[in-house]
């Protein structure tokens, strides 16, 4: 009787030692995703942060271009004014005409340049912003994937099906590429895929 079940027991003991070290593999697979999750997230709020701060930079950019680009217009419609003033004042008014003028020509010139500035820094801080989202893209995408690896881990560990583990790790390893994509500054961005999720 007891030779019956040892046997018994060694029979069933590949099937309980299979799924021990299935399960082993999906707590550890779950370990690792989450850590490698919570670097990644870090990284991607600090990028988010930076995209704010681009985008706000540019704003207040053009807000600055359209105040300077209103005192310059103010500025050469008192220059057209005092032109055409001076032409009717008398030849002893002729010098303070003159003097109004090039003060405001030089006024007008001024903004013009420092409205061209502006014009530039309001385009590099879009250029910014777009250099950041590139990366939150490739952060999000592997937040997407490795969420979906996890939900087949845990699907895993439920049906002890082996094949939806090795399913999950590719879901991994996209996951991880595109994580390490935004953390090193690669260049790989699935743009398809980043359109349909967005």
């Amino acid at each position: 009787m007891e030779s019956a079940t040892e046997a018994a027991d060694d029979a069933a003991a590949p099937p309980d030692r299979d799924r021990s070290r299935l399960i082993s593999r999906v707590a550890i697979t779950v370990a690792l995703l989450a850590t490698f999750l919570g670097v990644c997230k870090v990284k991607d709020d600090n990028i988010v942060q930076a995209m704010q701060q681009a985008q706000a930079d540019k704003l207040d950019h053009w807000n600055f271009y359209q105040a300077r680009n209103i005192r310059q217009e103010v500025a050469a419609a008192a220059l057209t004014q005092l032109k055409l003033g001076a032409a009717a004042a008398p030849p002893a008014q002729q010098e303070s005409y003159r003097a109004a003028i090039a003060s405001y020509e030089a006024l007008a010139a001024d903004q013009a340049k420092k409205k061209e500035e502006l014009r530039l820094q309001a385009e590099q801080d879009q250029k910014t912003y777009d250099a950041l989202n590139y990366r939150d893209d490739q952060f999000d995408l592997s937040d997407t994937l490795i969420a979906l690896a996890i939900s087949l881990l845990a699907l895993t560990a439920l049906t002890h099906k082996s094949w939806l583990y090795w399913l999950a790790l590719v879901a991994t390893v996209g996951g991880v590429v595109m994580g390490l994509a935004g953390l090193l500054g690669w260049h790989l961005h699935p743009d398809s895929i980043s359109r349909l999720l967005s």
